[in-house]
């Protein structure tokens, strides 16, 4: 992997992530199109993720330090509570990752046409936001659930983690602000998981990276810059209810991954 290749697919992850166009999806095209192959080296993968990672505590460091204390008083308080319905949202993709690892691993194949349609769901998805009046709701323990079953479908590629979890929480008549801090907040610790547990299996088969230090940093700082930058975005697309265009390029490259494939 040379610096270039590794600053476009850090940019693709970074920006993807957050924006609700599927990054596994994105990745799935961008490695088509370069004739790259991420699985060969875990090293990488696990770097992006965790810049993406970094960029969300970046962006949401005052809440994260707030729950962080609430916690640790050791009473049920607002915080308390928040915190457990971000573990409630984790079962459904924790379930996921246990029981069907090596089927959802299967799916990232490089199959175009499974993209394509999970692109235009995600799509349908969007465009369905749009319909419906923001609600009054801060999203009670049934609906945190229901939104981590969104999260545990967007494992598909295709399929965008925040775009499912956001329009299936504004769908619930939740509120849009806090829709869009739940929705990135309760994706820290799943990924965080699944990043370790890459780490543990480079570590027991004696992985060594054949990528060059140069397309490392290149990577990791693309990713986290542009996840940084999508994140805040994000957040105020939302909060304005402008998602048609997303929707729109999802439709398109949907269909455009179809036709190649």
């Amino acid at each position: 992997m040379t610096w270039n290749e590794a600053l476009i697919l850090g940019l693709i992850q970074g920006l993807t992530e957050f924006l609700p166009v599927s990054s596994s999806g994105h990745l799935e095209i961008g490695k088509a199109l370069l004739g790259v192959e991420m699985k060969e080296d875990l090293s990488f993968t696990v770097l992006v993720h965790f810049a993406t990672v970094l960029s969300t505590i970046t962006v949401f460091f005052t809440d994260i330090r707030d729950l962080g204390k609430g916690v640790f008083a050791f009473k049920w308080n607002k915080e308390t509570s928040y915190v457990a319905r971000i573990l409630v949202s984790m079962i459904p993709v924790l379930a996921i990752g246990i029981f069907f690892k090596d089927e959802v691993e299967g799916l990232f194949s490089g199959n175009l046409v499974l993209v394509g349609s999970a692109l235009l769901l995600t799509a349908a998805l969007l465009v369905s936001t749009q319909l419906v009046k923001s609600g009054k709701k801060r999203i009670p323990l049934p609906d945190a659930f229901i939104m981590g079953i969104a999260q545990a479908i967007a494992v598909i590629p295709g399929i965008s983690r925040s775009g499912a979890t956001i329009s299936t929480g504004l769908l619930l008549g939740n509120d849009r602000d806090e829709v869009a801090r739940f929705s990135f907040l309760m994706v820290l610790l799943p990924i965080i998981g699944a990043a370790l547990l890459d780490i543990l299996s480079i570590s027991g088969e004696g992985h060594s990276s054949t990528v060059p230090v140069v397309a490392l940093v290149t990577g990791f700082l693309a990713a986290y810059i542009s996840g940084f930058l999508a994140c805040r975005w994000m957040i105020r697309l939302v909060r304005r209810g402008n998602l048609y265009w997303f929707a729109l390029y999802c439709a398109i490259v949907g269909i455009i991954s179809i036709i190649a494939a």
